[in-house]
């Protein structure tokens, strides 16, 4: 492989990296820029370069536990403070009843998204309609959240959250935008949604970025691995600045601007591939 396809994988984990855990769609970005520049499937083939725009997931996903290593190793009972489960009235039951929703319709229909959705076209209609829910949330939210850490999430609240967590299998919508608007629409802060938002993506993403592998497996070579390791590491390191930087930012300036700069975006997108 040449080190200008390496150079290639680079930028998509980039890409990747930086705006998984925005509300700004991190597919949608790699469609945009793979699909309009780098047109990685053109020597991977559509199904695996589609494979690679998921397996890099597992690059940020690995940042996520970073992160966040004691809330999910407590949920699991490997990590305790002063003798007692840190995770307090959060526990695993939350995780798995938040993330359902979305696996069900995840694997009844992945093979019509991986088919039909994952186009620029189809990126357009989702960054807007993902930016109508945030703007929504921030105006139709409540004033005075009533869930301000992650031990007062309720079983309805994640189960409610994960249900609009489901408008993000639709390339371009954005997991982080669907799951913290639809947690800050049900009483929970913007900050708290997010952190949510990362615990929950955590076992979502493995298990997509798993099933998608097993699937394309006899299309993939060898030939094409120093290309996923590239983007996997670069994926990794970009998403662990971000997850820091965004986590800061949300509690300030909430997700107006971000829903500004995706209908901005779609806007330049429309013009570019419907003019």
């Amino acid at each position: 492989m040449e080190l200008f396809d390496l150079l290639k994988a680079l930028i998509l984990g980039f890409v990747e990296g930086m705006t998984e855990f925005a509300p700004v769609s991190s597919t949608g970005h790699l469609i945009i820029v793979d699909d309009m520049w780098l047109k990685s499937q053109e020597f991977l083939g559509k199904y695996p370069a589609n494979t690679f725009k998921i397996v890099i997931q597992l690059g940020s996903i690995l940042a996520v536990v970073v992160v966040f290593w004691k809330r999910l190793f407590s949920l699991v009972g490997l990590y305790k403070i002063d003798g007692q489960k840190m995770s307090g009235r959060f526990n695993l039951m939350h995780v798995i009843i938040g993330m359902l929703p979305a696996v069900v319709l995840g694997f009844a229909f992945k093979d019509f998204i991986d088919d039909h959705l994952f186009g620029i076209e189809t990126v357009i209609y989702a960054l807007v309609v993902g930016a109508i829910l945030m703007i929504a949330a921030d105006k139709f939210g409540p004033k005075n959240p009533t869930v301000n850490s992650l031990d007062e999430i309720t079983y309805r609240q994640a189960f409610t959250v994960g249900l609009v967590q489901c408008l993000s299998l639709w390339p371009g919508f954005s997991r982080s935008g669907a799951t913290i608007s639809g947690g800050v629409l049900f009483g929970l802060n913007h900050r708290t949604a997010a952190d949510f938002t990362f615990i929950m993506a955590v076992p979502i993403m493995f298990g997509a970025s798993l099933v998608s592998v097993l699937k394309n497996w006899d299309e993939m070579s060898m030939e094409f691995l120093s290309f996923y390791i590239v983007g996997f590491i670069s994926a990794f390191v970009f998403a662990l600045i971000s997850i820091r930087f965004f986590l800061v930012l949300i509690s300030r300036i909430k997700l107006m601007p971000f829903a500004i700069y995706r209908i901005a975006l779609a806007a330049v997108l429309a013009v570019i591939v419907f003019m």
